[in-house]
Parts: C-alpha cells; sequence; structure tokens
C-alpha cells in the first residue's frame, strides 16, 4: 500500500448521517488525520456523497480538507465510473476505504472494488455503523471476500515508509495528534 499506487475513498460522512454513528468523533478525527497525510504525502483523495440533497454534504472540517464530492444514488460507489476510471489511468491498484456506514455503502463499494480487481484496505478505525455489531459483522465480511483491515495509523506510516523520507515529521506529528472527546 505505497503513497504511489493508492487512493483514500472518503465514503458518504454526512451532515445528517453523521450524529447517528457509534463513535464518530474518533471517526472523523481519524479521517482528518488521513486527509491532512495525503496532502503531505500527495496520496489522491476521492469523496462520495449518497443523496446530498437530502442527507447533506460531507461534515466540516472534512468538506473544507477534502473538496468536490462524487454524488451517488447507489449504496456502492461503483455508480461513480468516472472517478474510478481516473485512478485507474493513475495506476491506482490500492484503495483505502474509510466513511459511513460499514455494513452498507462502505461493504458495497469494497466488494465492489474487490471485483474489479482492486486491492482494498478498510481502516477499521475510521469507518463505522449506527450498530457496532452490524460493523464488526461487516468487516469480517469483508475481510472474508479478500479486503484487507488495517489502522489509520498504520496507513500513514505505510504510506510514509521509512523515518528517513523528507516528509515523516509531519506524519509522525499527525500520529502524535491527541484524541479531544
Amino acid at each position: 500500500m505505497g503513497r504511489d499506487n493508492s487512493a483514500l475513498l472518503v465514503i458518504d460522512v454526512q451532515e445528517k448521517l453523521l450524529p447517528a454513528i457509534s463513535g464518530h468523533q474518533k471517526i472523523v478525527w481519524n479521517i482528518e488525520r488521513l486527509a491532512k497525510a495525503t496532502k503531505i504525502l500527495d496520496v489522491p483523495v476521492r469523496v462520495t456523497e449518497q443523496y446530498p440533497k437530502g442527507l447533506g454534504h460531507t461534515v466540516q472540517p472534512l468538506n473544507e480538507l477534502l473538496g468536490n464530492a462524487f454524488e451517488k444514488s447507489m449504496f456502492s460507489c461503483r455508480e461513480c465510473e468516472s472517478m474510478f476510471a481516473e485512478l485507474t489511468s493513475a495506476g491506482i491498484t490500492n484503495l483505502v476505504l474509510v466513511g459511513i456506514e460499514s455494513h452498507i455503502c462502505v461493504m458495497q463499494t469494497a466488494l465492489d472494488c474487490v471485483t474489479a480487481g482492486f486491492n482494498v484496505f478498510l481502516l477499521a478505525d475510521a469507518i463505522g455503523s449506527r450498530s457496532e455489531q452490524d460493523h464488526e459483522v461487516a468487516l469480517k465480511r469483508m475481510e472474508a471476500s479478500g479486503c484487507f483491515v488495517t489502522t489509520t495509523e498504520a496507513t500513514l506510516f505505510e504510506w510514509c515508509e521509512s523515518s528517513k523520507t523528507p516528509e515523516f515529521k509531519s506524519i509522525s506529528q499527525l500520529v502524535r495528534e491527541p484524541f479531544a472527546e
């Protein structure tokens, strides 16, 4: 999962959905750190929003950090064909998935992406559902289907690769950022 062949896909972290998600503050905090890291390490990011007219847009501060979102009505991001075409033509083979809900939009996207030939990495601490049980069952199903489950911190260091890179100090600062509940 190198920075040259990976992209971050932020799925449906929207205003009307987020408050119902178990542990949503920590999910947003982790996605925010990932968004900052993508700028430091030049990792592409794509964002989706499920029916934003009814569910609102990506929450702040993520909206400000991440920029424009692809609008969708399917639960899977599969309908965002131009997004996947861009990533494929840029040589992206690894998709790092974060967002909500684990058992619906994230899972359906993950399964479709595995079928399409991508390596899919799920950041367990940056994905969530309303129910912890739905979240845990979804992670197990996605892992059994060929996805890799990991964490935000592991991903940040994997993208950075070495303490000798010029970006290491900035990535280390992101990792040391305290979570304020």
